[in-house]
Parts: C-alpha cells; sequence; structure tokens
C-alpha cells in the first residue's frame, strides 16, 4: 500500500505497510475518540453525526463494506486492508469528519454496457469513502424509510420487485397485479433519461435538508455529490448528478423521487415504482395520455429531471415492460410473462456460455449454466413460462450437444464415443464420416440418441423446466385479491 493515499483532511497523509487483518475481533472499539478532540466544535442541537459516527453504526458499517467486497477505487486500497487502515488513522479520520475538513476522494470511472449496447457510467469510491457512505446510509434509512411512500419499492429494506410472506404486504409485482385487475388496466411508463447522471445537486440538498437539521451532514453529503470523477489523469468537477455505484446512491434517488410518488398519491393515482422505473396506473387509455403530458411537466418543472419523450409512453398494461416482465390477459384475469427482450438478454448469455470458442472446460461450463439459469429462474418465478422453458431447454441441450461433438474433433474420437454411448457401429461410422456443420448435426437423430436427456442431465447439465417446476411448485396455489400470481401456466414470452 506504499505510495497510495486517502484524503481525510485538507493536508492528505501517506498510508504505511500493512498487512490486512485476519479477524475482526474487537473492532467494534476501534472508533473511539476522546473529549479532547471534539472541545471546540459546537455542535447543533440534532446530534446526527454522531448517530452516524457512532462505534455500534460504523462496526456494521464495516461489516457490510467488507461483506459486499467490491473494486477499489483510485486508491486502489482492497476492502482487506480496510480494518487495518482504520485501525491506523481513526483519530485523524474522525477528527476531520468533526471539523468538516475530511475531504472524498473522486471516484472511479467505469462503464458496464447496457442492454441497447450503450455504455452505463458508474462510480467506484475509495473503500474509506463507501465506508463513510454505508455509515450516513444506514442512519438516514431509520430517518427516510418509514415516511416514504407504499408504493416505493427500490432499495428498500423488506421491500423488493417479487414476492412477501404475507398478503397484506405485497412487493412490487404483486401489487401491480392487484391494480391492474381492480380494472386499472391502462398505464404511463416514464422514463427517466440518465436520471443518476442529470440529478440536480441544489434541488437535493434542499430536499435533505427539510428533514435533517444537522448541518454537518448535509455539507459532508454535498462533498460527495461535488467530489468529481477521476477519468484518465485528470479529475471532471460533478456539478450534476449522484455517482451510481455508491452506497449512498439508491436512498438519494428515493428521496429525490419522494415528491413524484407525494404527487401521485395527492391525485390520487395508483402506481408502483421500483428506483427509477415505475408505472402508473390510469382506466382508460384518454386518461393516460392526460397524465402522461401532466405529470411529465411536474417532473421537469418541479423536479429539474429530463423525462426521456421517445421512451415515455402510455397505453394498454399489455404494451408495459416493467422489471424485465409484462403482463397479459388470460381468461378475463391479467397474469404476468417474460417480456420478449428480457428473454432475448437471457439467450445471449446462454450463447455465450455454450460457445465453442470461449476455452471453458466442461465442468466450468455447467457450472456457469447452473448458476445462472438458477439465477434467472428465480427471479422471473412469478411468470408463467412453462412452455418457455421447455423450448429453451431444447435449444440449450442442442447447443451442448454441439459442444461436444466439436471437443471429440477426430473421426475416431467420434467414432468410439458414439460406440460407448450405445449407437451401433455402421450408424456411428456414418455419423463420424459427417461433414455437416457442428450446429446441424447437433440436432440429428444420433447425437440426440448418444446424449439423450437423461445422459446430459446425469452428467450434470440442469435444465430450466426442472428448476422452475420446483419453485413454481412451491407458490403456484398462492393467491391475490383479484387476481392470480404464480401457476405454471403456458404463456411462452412470445
Amino acid at each position: 500500500m506504499q505510495g497510495r493515499k486517502q484524503n481525510i483532511s485538507q493536508d492528505s497523509s501517506r498510508q504505511n505497510d500493512r498487512t490486512a487483518s485476519d479477524s475482526y475481533d474487537g473492532a467494534h472499539t476501534y472508533m473511539g475518540i476522546t473529549d479532547n478532540c471534539f472541545m471546540e466544535v459546537q455542535f447543533p442541537k440534532e446530534k446526527l453525526l454522531e448517530q452516524i459516527l457512532s462505534p455500534d453504526n460504523l462496526n456494521f458499517a464495516y461489516k457490510q463494506v467488507v461483506s459486499n467486497k467490491g473494486s477499489s477505487g483510485i486508491d486502489r486500497m482492497p476492502t482487506t486492508e480496510l480494518l487495518s487502515w482504520l485501525l491506523a488513522n481513526k483519530d485523524e479520520l474522525l477528527t476531520s469528519l468533526y471539523a468538516g475538513t475530511y475531504r472524498p476522494n473522486p471516484v472511479r470511472r467505469v462503464e458496464i454496457p447496457k442492454d441497447n449496447g450503450k455504455m452505463r457510467p458508474l462510480g467506484i469510491p475509495t473503500v474509506i469513502d463507501r465506508f463513510i457512505q454505508q455509515a450516513i446510509s444506514q442512519v438516514l434509512t431509520r430517518i427516510y424509510d418509514p415516511v416514504f411512500s407504499p408504493s416505493s419499492y427500490g432499495f428498500r429494506p423488506g421491500r423488493n420487485a417479487h414476492i412477501s410472506a404475507s398478503l397484506n404486504n405485497r412487493q412490487a409485482l404483486e401489487k401491480a397485479l392487484s391494480i391492474i385487475n381492480n380494472g386499472y388496466c391502462y398505464a404511463v411508463d416514464i422514463d427517466l433519461e440518465k436520471f443518476f447522471d442529470t440529478v440536480n445537486q441544489s434541488k437535493l440538498i434542499e430536499m435533505l435538508s427539510r428533514r435533517i437539521k444537522d448541518g454537518r451532514v448535509i455539507s459532508l453529503i454535498h462533498k460527495y455529490l461535488r467530489a468529481g470523477v477521476m477519468v484518465g489523469t485528470h479529475v471532471e468537477v460533478s456539478d450534476t448528478g449522484v455517482p451510481q455505484g455508491s452506497p449512498l446512491s439508491p436512498l438519494l434517488g428515493n428521496i429525490m423521487l419522494d415528491e413524484l410518488d407525494r404527487e401521485l398519491e395527492r391525485r390520487g393515482h395508483p402506481f408502483v415504482r421500483y428506483a427509477d422505473d415505475g408505472l402508473i396506473f390510469c382506466r382508460s387509455k384518454r386518461a393516460a395520455e392526460r397524465t402522461k403530458t401532466s405529470i411529465t411537466q411536474f417532473i421537469e418543472s418541479r423536479l429539474y429531471l429530463r423525462v426521456n419523450q421517445e421512451k415515455t409512453h402510455s397505453g394498454t398494461v399489455k404494451d408495459m415492460k416493467f422489471l424485465g416482465y409484462s403482463f397479459y390477459n388470460y381468461k378475463g384475469e391479467y397474469r404476468l410473462y417474460v417480456h420478449p427482450k428480457s428473454v432475448e438478454k437471457m439467450k445471449t448469455r446462454l450463447k455465450a456460455i455454450t460457445s465453442r470458442h470461449n476455452g471453458m472446460s466442461f465442468e466450468s461450463r455447467k457450472t456457469a449454466l447452473k448458476l445462472f439459469i438458477r439465477g434467472w429462474v428465480v427471479y422471473f418465478k412469478m411468470a408463467d413460462m412453462q412452455t418457455l422453458m421447455q423450448k429453451i431447454d431444447k435449444w440449450l441441450r442442442r447447443r451442448i450437444r454441439m459442444c461436444i461433438w466439436k471437443s471429440w474433433k477426430l473421426f475416431k474420437t467420434r467414432f468410439k464415443n458414439l460406440v460407448r454411448c450405445g449407437i451401433d457401429i455402421s450408424t456411428a461410422r456414418g455419423c463420424a464420416y459427417s461433414r455437416r456443420g457442428y450446429w446441424h448435426t447437433a440436432n440429428c437423430p444420433t447425437l440426440q440418441l448418444a446424449m439423450s436427456n437423461d445422459k446430459l442431465s446425469k452428467a450434470g447439465y440442469v435444465t430450466m423446466i426442472d428448476i422452475y417446476g420446483n419453485i413454481a411448485s412451491q407458490i403456484k396455489n398462492r393467491r391475490i385479491p383479484n387476481g392470480t400470481y404464480g401457476g405454471v401456466g403456458g404463456r411462452n414470452g412470445k
């Protein structure tokens, strides 16, 4: 770690070489600080900063940052060295935070691909800054979460996109289905253009100041908003937006959009919002068009956010995509199925795993397939997709046979393996000498018999329908008032 820096005051101090601690024993007291450190600080009545920097809160923040792991920031410090750094610099860090001289480091810019081929910019703070932001977020969540709208579900404790243990506490997709089946068959899908990049910082600070009366906390959050982004070797000033990738950004995003939630509630519109993704429900097409116009005006004039006019639309809920799902009507009742774009994204990932040129061993491929399929099916467990799963399994097994056939390469290897799989000699010889391409050969009856579904299953290849069946069987009888959910229906995701 020699030569790396973490700014904790106006005068930056260089870190010393350290060895990461193997345990966390006794770390709950490492943030202790003597009264002499703050004798000259004048605290306001609401001592929110003291709650943030309390040993218990910092202890929990440390555990969260370490368990989340994550990449290093511009100082390249890994999470494994966080404890040793804190033990060596606790007094200076706390003194600078209480005195208001702490200066966050700029975030490290990384970009990840989006579904539309564009890149999404992320900002990775240093581990120290993530630690402090996590501590702030924990305390502010306790303040803000109880007053957030019940129709807001994203990045909130005890709330998610899927299913809850109680019908009295429905989650985002359940709530959307319930609203639709109560007669709200039209919706407005508002798309906020680059939401986290265009947040008006002055407006956000104004919203924070309404509830947070400790000016030191407001000042610290403002410093994080203005910390800047390291691009190459120079720092770009960030006078707008909230850096995605920091522990604070989800909470700040919810605070920013809470005013929109309150406006929708005031107007009597049922809605469901998950972070910046949401639907506003209406009973008619005309009402949806009026709502789209008026809410767009409110967002741009009151919240100073930009609405993407091309992606914002109103219409029947059958045309809407929400959290990767869509809606369809089955015998007068709306249910969920997987949106076609989500299906294509899933197939793209499966193609990458089963590519003939990715250099994966068979064991690595089996593991990758198992992890991805289980995660994907668990996320889309609320959809009716039995037919879709059967079609994808058939296509996926053909790709697996293609990979195995290519790995056999030589004629003698193919012939010998086909005979071992129970194919008679003449048929095996004819298939082994085939000049057809890998994809075409993978669909021939001989290869399907040699690598049957049962044999592939015994070899360790999982199927989507089996995982889906196990999950759906646990929830297929679950009822939602005025709507059914989770049956193993036949919607094929077309």
